[in-house]
């Protein structure tokens, strides 16, 4: 069996992040020629936490006998975050050699049915109900038969995923790095799964999310938004485990990887529902939505199908700025991440296509009130090909519920599109990039060619366009911009010279 070529890890051997990677990644491609390449998730993901959570629930029962014997670990064993009933241990489906993935699936449901969510302050924290998602698959002789599924327990029963032998941080990169290598091998869009994590990072900069705020991502996939804002706090030796962490999701097996995610990166406060945000959100408060200090998101991009004859009448108020047209639903979310943000001092920072900025016809109207709230900080126009398998040019926006006092009445753009690095067919921000934007945005100030900050009085000049290569005069590239963005600034200028005409007519 093939179980007899492989290496095994040495008993206090810590895994580095290299072979944790390699390790992975070979494991899913062992699965090449039974399932295609964009099923793999379905499988190694819940492989990798059900080892996860078995090796580092027998670090922890080993520690306890070491203080006080098998009875006191039995006892103390039954206080863990995560808890595995009898029979549903890593150790015990790898011994058996018929029907594997029948009781692959039973010690999931066990394991599912004996960690349920707990209710903390009125909401449902953690659990693990539905968590390893859907189970028809191990069953399925012909897609899985039994030594498809040994081999690859095998693969993982090679090492220690336990907290000493790989550290939380690490199993966090490895699982992060996984995510973007299915994206990649699927052919799957960023707006399906992965978002480009140095853009994400750079959000979770400005934002500078605090010990004990909330977060929330309203269209959440697995988890990398979340889970890069407490690194912003980790990263700097600050409080995060009292952080709490929202978010939605409308596929099911991604709203199960991105707790998974939560929870191998050691996070446990955490509420994650599966549906659709804009059609049922799942956080609400009496006939309002729960609002948050901190909101990120990536929405899908420029959706069609969606319910907008409900939206006009939204019993949550989300359409107060308008009703997007069927055809662009990014106004939809952008309206639900504003009223989601906490009145107090809530931020967000919203990943979108570059044409929520220029298009005409009903978003116009809408844009044109979404200035006149005061909400809109900053817009960042960032570079093109920052997404797997796409090459769409796209813009962060930047909302406050309150503003500091130098910044009302005013909209800071930054021109940030050239500060992308393209290697290997990999797109991505430097961290000094990054650095360099964040200072921008901190610094609120003109510097030609880069940043400029404009009144909304001048933005109503411009009938309310908010292309950033209308104000800052791009001195870099001219020819980074996309067609349809110089055309629709051209649309916004013919129509401000009509409009002068028509005035000047009329007085004469």
């Amino acid at each position: 069996m093939m179980s007899k070529t492989k290496t095994y890890q040495q008993p206090d051997e810590v895994i580095s992040l290299d072979d944790l990677k390699r390790f992975l990644w070979d494991a899913a491609t062992h699965l090449r020629g039974q399932i295609d390449a964009a099923g793999y998730k379905e499988y190694i993901f819940p492989m990798l936490f059900f080892k996860r959570i078995s090796d580092v629930y027998d670090e922890q029962f080993d520690g306890y006998v070491d203080e006080g014997g098998v009875d006191y670990a039995n006892e103390q064993v039954k206080d863990l975050a995560i808890h595995i009933p009898d029979g549903a241990h890593w150790d015990d489906v790898r011994r058996v050699t018929e029907n594997v993935g029948q009781t692959l699936v039973q010690a999931f449901i066990d394991i599912e049915q004996a960690n349920p969510a707990r209710k903390v302050g009125g909401r449902m924290v953690g659990g693990l109900e539905g968590i390893f998602g859907p189970k028809d698959g191990w069953t399925n002789k012909n897609k899985m038969p039994d030594h498809v599924i040994t081999t690859l327990i095998e693969d993982f029963s090679r090492y220690n995923l336990s907290l000493s032998h790989c550290p939380a941080d690490e199993m966090g990169q490895a699982y992060e790095y996984l995510i973007g290598k299915f994206a990649d091998d699927a052919g799957n869009t960023a707006q399906e799964f992965y978002t480009n994590r140095t853009v994400v990072q750079l959000m979770a900069e400005i934002l500078q999310p605090q010990p004990d705020e909330s977060i929330y991502d309203p269209t959440c996939g697995s988890g990398g938004m979340l889970v890069k804002c407490l690194d912003y706090l980790r990263n700097k030796d600050e409080e995060w485990q009292g952080v709490h962490v929202y978010g939605q999701e409308i596929n099911g097996l991604t709203s199960s990887i991105a707790r998974m995610n939560l929870y191998l990166n050691g996070v446990e406060d955490f509420s994650i529902a599966c549906g659709d945000t804009l059609s049922a959100p799942a956080f609400t408060e009496s006939s309002k939505l729960k609002t948050f200090d901190v909101v990120l998101a990536n929405p899908p991009y420029s959706i069609k199908e969606w319910n907008r004859t409900a939206f006009e009448h939204d019993k949550w108020g989300r359409n107060f700025l308008g009703t997007p047209p069927q055809r662009f639903a990014d106004y939809a979310f952008i309206q639900h991440i504003l009223r989601s943000m906490s009145e107090r001092d809530g931020r967000c920072a919203i990943l979108l296509p570059h044409g929520i900025l220029t298009r005409l016809g009903e978003e116009s109207s809408i844009r044109e009130s979404l200035v006149k709230t005061d909400l809109v900080d900053t817009i960042i126009s960032i570079g093109k090909n920052l997404f797997y398998n796409s090459p769409m040019e796209a813009c962060i926006l930047i909302c406050r519920s309150s503003k500091p006092q130098v910044r009302m009445g005013r909209i800071l753009f930054i021109n940030a599109k050239d500060w992308v690095v393209r290697e290997n067919a990999e797109s991505y921000l430097t961290p000094e990039n990054i650095r360099n934007i964040v200072r921008l945005y901190e610094s609120f100030s003109n510097i030609a060619g880069r940043c400029q900050v404009v009144s909304n009085q001048q933005i109503s000049e411009n009938n309310f366009s908010l292309s950033t290569v209308l104000y800052v005069q791009n001195q870099v590239s001219e020819k980074s911009s996309c067609f349809e963005e110089l055309l629709s600034d051209w649309e916004s200028h013919a129509k401000k010279l009509n409009d002068s005409l028509d005035k000047f007519m009329k007085e004469i």
